[in-house]
């Protein structure tokens, strides 16, 4: 399925019944590398996958990524969804949204922005930032970004080295095992310019997004009542783990160290990540 935000189709996976939760993957990874958590929730959940701009099979970004961007994006592709498929007039229930790595801000950003949309939160191995100060030269950072997507476009490095640095950097973020996705769909992604520009212009403004959570905790509280858990890899060291458990003290979150487990939880312990999906409960709260 196809929908298209702010200009830009994006590519969407919709599966299962039940109340509605959401799945972002993080920088550079898309919607079939959340294939292992799927079946675990599609009897219980509506599960929607879809790929950022850049990602995946998703149209490229028109403009740099920004952390309020990112939350209303979510924001849009429920509200285009309708996934309960109740009349207008009926009640919808919230979502339960699942981010990944830097997903996590986008994620967590959604419930701050959008309170009355959110059942619950779900951190898997979010990326964490503390104390990080605001990038100089955000255009010149997205000009350098796809700059260099576009050279090394233009000389074939995707074709030939695109897929190859994906199965080997998945190998290396897990904690035993290669790289599960079809071949195919990972030479379709990841052998093409737009997927290496849209992970080149979401690092280019990492930093920036980061300082952009830290400035939202200031102004907007988490939704009261909706439930947040961290779920923190084992295999990411003492610093990690501990900045992963500060994480949950400052959300006020549930936290969880999965084992055995490397950065892509979702991977190594797809029964973890759903487990905690369906413990934040079936009913979530009536979304505005």
């Amino acid at each position: 399925m196809w929908i298209r935000i702010a200009g830009v189709p994006h590519h969407v996976r919709v599966e299962g019944s039940g109340p509605l939760c959401v799945l972002s993957a993080g920088l550079g990874l898309t919607w079939f590398d959340w294939d292992p958590v799927v079946p675990l929730l599609a009897p219980h959940r509506t599960v929607v996958r879809f790929d950022r701009p850049g990602h995946g099979l998703s149209g490229p970004a028109l403009v740099p990524p920004s952390l309020a961007g990112e939350a209303h994006r979510i924001a849009a592709l429920v509200r285009a969804l309708d996934p309960t498929g109740l009349p207008a007039h009926e009640p919808r229930t919230g979502v339960t949204v699942v981010g990944h790595s830097i997903a996590g801000f986008h994620v967590e950003a959604f419930a701050r922005l959008h309170p009355s949309m959110t059942a619950g939160v779900v951190l898997v191995d979010s990326s964490v930032e503390e104390g990080v100060r605001t990038p100089a030269a955000p255009a010149l950072r997205s000009a350098a970004a796809l700059g260099v997507g576009s050279a090394l476009g233009a000389v074939g490095v995707p074709a030939a080295l695109g897929p190859t640095a994906r199965r080997l950097a998945v190998r290396l973020a897990r904690t035993g095992g290669g790289d599960p996705a079809p071949r195919e769909l990972v030479r379709r992604c990841y052998a093409t310019t737009r997927v290496l520009r849209g992970a080149l212009l979401e690092n280019a403004h990492y930093r920036a997004v980061a300082v952009e959570l830290l400035a939202l905790r200031e102004r907007r509280p988490l939704p009261i009542g909706v439930p947040v858990t961290v779920l923190a890899a084992s295999r990411g060291g003492r610093r990690r783990l501990a900045r992963q458990q500060r994480l949950a003290t400052v959300l006020g979150a549930r936290y969880r160290e999965i084992g055995p487990a490397g950065h892509l939880l979702m991977l190594d312990r797809p029964d973890a990540v759903a487990r905690a999906v369906l413990d934040m409960g079936g009913a979530g709260q009536p979304l505005a």
